[in-house]
């Protein structure tokens, strides 16, 4: 490209330190000194790859997120033109993404059908009416069986996360209506602090799609605002059923971590306050309380932090249930599971194993069948059932992707033909440590995980 050409390629190349070309063609530095028209080659093809599809911008000059990431005129870093390639590729697979969720419901449905017809077979030539099978399995399908529990999610903490933070907790409270929906019992789900990026992801990137989840609650007030709400609808006529577990009978309330004593012993940590100023029909679970849940109660709430922050803050959620007056307690997984390290529970995990405690009333079930076996976890006194995974791992993250890891593997295996000609395109392998095809699954894998 010759120096007049480098010119007319960036008319408008805005670069800080940058003075008018000269006569000769070359450009006057702010030192005095000349630089070479080969500079201008390396300029333009610098804009040519922020001006690629995967780096769009609006005229406003804002990211796709609405952020005002770059004053006018200010180039891009590579950091946000990588966030862009991303999201752009991302959308560029939504089609495709889309078809593969069709398929696989069609499955199911071929599935179920297929099950169905097999069950009235069965009962004709047992020689049932099979009308009566049909309204079994009509029952049977997702029957809604509400109990007068509830789960908070404490949406409140915002300001705490980073971006790709924010992303893991709207798709772990996706997660935590899912395993709620599919329990056998159905606590009542409400998210408080309904606001900011949370609520504007919930609306534009996934669409709207809350707002037809069935029998939950989205307050913009804080979790004491859903605890009331949450309790007039637990006294009222759709209250649910008092199954045999959160029956009232002996007093069974938190008590102080591993004593069993009185709830009115001292702790070993700081106390909480005294029961006259507590409010006893909220529960905020931490682990940092000194006290240890030991059955869920009827007509309560349990709320559970909305926080991904890879345990930055400390004791957060403590603070909060001390600054607003509710009882505090955490779940018993010391007492059941011996962890190879320290383990953190995410959100939709914490939801999974209530709604399981409430199906069978035992803990250590709960915790077997929600906890993932690659984090080491054994069963306390089944020594002889070996660990429940051997990879070492226990790290307590405290966001979802983990555990997404071999669908991201498989997935991005797939797209991995298609990715590499998209990064050709979009000139993506003139970037330095892209070329290789190891860098490039991950670099897949990761704009998976980072757009979920």
């Amino acid at each position: 490209m010759s120096t007049e050409e480098a010119q007319h390629a960036v008319p408008d190349l805005d670069l800080p330190g940058q003075s008018e070309p000269t006569e000769t063609g070359a450009v006057s530095a702010p030192n005095g000194k000349r630089k070479a028209g080969s500079e201008l080659e390396e300029r333009a093809s610098k804009k040519a790859m922020s001006e690629s599809p995967a780096a769009d911008l609006d005229d406003a000059g804002e990211t796709p997120n609405g952020e005002a990431e770059n004053s006018p005129g200010k180039p891009l870093s590579k950091n946000q033109l990588k966030k862009l390639r991303r999201k752009q590729q991302w959308d560029e697979f939504k089609e495709d993404r889309r078809t593969k969720r069709k398929d696989k419901r069609h499955e199911r449905q071929a599935r179920k059908r297929a099950e169905k017809e097999a069950k009235i077979a069965q009962a004709a030539a047992a020689g049932v009416d099979p009308a009566t099978v049909l309204q079994q399995l009509h029952k049977e399908a997702w029957k809604h069986r509400p109990v007068p529990v509830a789960f908070i999610i404490d949406c409140d903490f915002e300001h705490y996360m980073r971006e790709p933070e924010l992303i893991s907790l709207s798709s772990q409270i996706v997660r935590s209506y899912a395993m709620n929906r599919k329990a056998k019992y159905h606590a009542s789900l409400h998210l408080s602090s309904w606001k900011g990026a949370l609520k504007e992801r919930f609306e534009t990137v996934l669409k709207n799609t809350h707002l037809n989840w069935k029998h939950v609650g989205i307050h913009e007030g804080d979790f004491r605002e859903a605890a009331k709400q949450a309790q007039q609808q637990m006294a009222g006529p759709q209250g649910g059923e008092m199954i045999d577990l959160i029956r009232p009978g002996v007093d069974e309330q938190a008590q102080p971590a591993g004593a069993g004593e009185a709830a009115g012993t001292t702790p070993t940590v700081e106390a909480e306050p005294e029961d006259k100023d507590v409010d006893r029909s909220t529960v905020y679970l931490t682990s940092e309380s000194p006290y240890t849940l030991d059955r869920l109660e009827a007509n309560t709430s349990y709320v559970i932090g909305g926080i991904v922050d890879k345990n930055r803050e400390k004791g957060l959620c403590y603070k909060r249930a001390r600054e607003y007056k509710v009882r505090t307690a955490k779940l018993p997984i010391g007492e059941y599971m011996a962890m190879q390290s320290r383990y953190v529970l995410t959100t939709n995990q914490v939801v999974e194993i209530m709604a399981k405690w409430l199906e069978c009333g035992d803990w250590a079930k709960a915790f077997l069948d929600v906890i993932p076996k690659r984090k080491g976890g054994t069963l306390k006194g089944a020594d002889a059932e070996g660990p429940a995974g051997n990879n070492g791992e226990g790290q307590g993250q405290e966001d979802d992707e983990a555990d997404q890891n071999d669908a991201l593997e498989v997935e991005a295996s797939n797209l991995l033909l298609s990715r590499r000609k998209l990064f050709h395109d979009t000139a993506v392998d003139n970037l330095p440590g892209m070329l290789t095809e190891r860098v490039l699954l991950r670099h897949c894998k990761n704009t998976l995980k980072t757009s979920i």
